[in-house]
């Protein structure tokens, strides 16, 4: 395992250089020494040695997916008005209940809950841990991505995968540490959700594009020999070695350089990574590959597979937009059926393959959604607004809890009541999955030190294995 980081000790800022001179010379160099020797190391055992994170953009309905609520067909459409300092003008005014258009039953050995509409996936609910009890600050989408994906909902800080290759390296020189894969459209906040964030430039994702080359100008032009492409990258690679002597401390400029060589060795093994004409027919239809309702989607988890399978160290793979304030039916239908044969295929490949157990997969998206509506368009509309208080989210293979469904929400799924924690904590819990210390895994910046989870925070337990 490649673990190491040439920036983590570029030259200090004017701050960090009065911070270091109070902690003395001796220390600083001990401190130092054991964080090198410790470089790419976890800190203790490790459940997971990577990460596919399956983020559902816009957030999905838990009350339509995995928490039935019996409670809400018995109060549909009973009207009530709510108020107060802290309602959004979302959330206040005249509101209605609205019950789940969809069945749902009890799959597996396990009797997990599950709408019918998950065709697939509840063939698979034996390896999947469901949580109940996860809450997040915002309702608002921007706000919201960032705080799911980076631990900072006003942004700027980096994202999970960021911090996760910053304390792992990546296991594929030839390949970036971490990969997104996004939709045409990108999640609102835009590329701050991958950001790498006060980290060094190089530990930020690299999003492949969904459509057309994944990445531009990959392959040199064909009047352009290796041979005569490495000569020029040597002489590049000089002249910018020259500017960064006179400027130290950029890890930026020093990432350039490093981008240049890792786009060079990529050359070689993304294509073959990316090319999905080397599966099978039988995965290409297992995945719903060339289907029109999957094919999107199927694709990226594949390549997930792929990519994981190659030693990328956390690949995060966005579906959406499941933002349904109207036509829940209609458009959360459509939703699952588009991911529901891909995800189920994914843990089927991933087990199959025996890299199930020390692959951690997560499905989630940044909120939930309300038991109620509010008046649209001047009448009732069968949709949810957004809910920061309840929303489900689940995790298979990786060292979690399969089979089981950990915490609850109320009786309409307004609020997570039972093993309740902020994001915070399933954050620290993810690190732990992968053998890291949410406490120990920090950057100094600012004056301070910081980490994903801001300022610490709980392991969830009842996740784990």
């Amino acid at each position: 395992m490649s673990g190491k980081h040439p920036h983590r000790f570029a030259m200090p800022t004017r701050r960090e250089a009065l911070y270091g001179l109070g902690a003395g010379l001796g220390s600083v160099a001990l401190t130092s020494l054991l964080q090198a020797e410790q470089d790419g190391r976890t800190h203790h055992p490790a459940k997971a040695k990577r990460c596919i994170f399956l983020m559902m953009e816009g957030g999905p309905s838990h009350l339509d997916t995995f928490d039935p609520k019996p409670e809400l067909t018995k109060q549909h459409l009973k009207a009530f008005t709510r108020s107060g300092e802290m309602e959004s003008a979302m959330s206040s005014g005249k509101r209605y209940f609205v019950k789940s258009p969809f069945q749902f039953t009890k799959a597996g050995e396990s009797g997990a809950d599950i709408c019918t509409e998950w065709e697939h996936l509840r063939e698979m609910v034996d390896e999947i841990c469901f949580y109940r009890g996860a809450q997040v600050e915002s309702v608002n989408h921007p706000t919201a991505c960032y705080q799911l994906n980076t631990g900072n909902q006003f942004g700027g800080d980096p994202a999970m995968g960021a911090w996760v290759t910053y304390g792992l390296g990546t296991m594929n020189e030839n390949l970036p540490g971490f990969v997104v894969l996004p939709r045409s459209s990108y999640p609102q906040g835009g590329v701050g959700n991958w950001s790498n964030g006060f980290l060094p430039a190089d530990f930020q994702g690299t999003p492949l594009r969904p459509t057309g080359s994944p990445i531009l100008n990959l392959n040199p032009p064909d009047a352009v020999s290796p041979r005569q492409q490495r000569k020029n990258l040597d002489l590049l690679g000089q002249l910018n070695r020259r500017h960064l002597e006179s400027r130290p401390g950029r890890s930026e400029l020093d990432a350039r350089i490093s981008s240049y060589e890792l786009a060079y060795r990529m050359q070689t093994e993304v294509p073959g990574v990316l090319d999905l004409e080397g599966e099978s027919q039988s995965t290409l239809d297992a995945y719903g590959v060339g289907e029109p309702a999957t094919d999107a989607f199927a694709r990226k988890c594949l390549l997930a597979r792929r990519l994981a399978e190659s030693g990328v160290r956390f690949v995060q793979a966005y579906a959406g937009n499941w933002d349904s304030h109207d036509y829940i039916e209609k458009a959360h239908g459509a939703l699952i059926r588009s991911v529901d044969k891909p995800i189920a295929a994914l843990l089927r490949d991933l087990k199959q393959r025996d890299m199930l157990k020390d692959t951690l997969v997560i499905w989630c998206g940044e909120f939930g959604r309300t038991p109620d509506n509010g008046l649209r368009g001047g009448g009732q509309s069968y949709g949810r607004d957004h809910n920061a208080k309840a929303m489900t989210m689940w995790f298979a293979g990786g060292g979690t809890n399969a089979g089981q469904t950990i915490g609850a929400t109320d009786e309409i799924g307004a609020n997570a009541v039972e093993c309740v924690h902020h994001i915070r904590d399933v954050h620290v819990t993810l690190l732990h999955l992968l053998g890291l210390d949410d406490n120990r895994l920090t950057y100094f910046h600012a004056g301070r030190h910081k980490q994903l989870s801001q300022f610490g925070g709980q392991l969830i337990k009842e996740l784990l294995g």
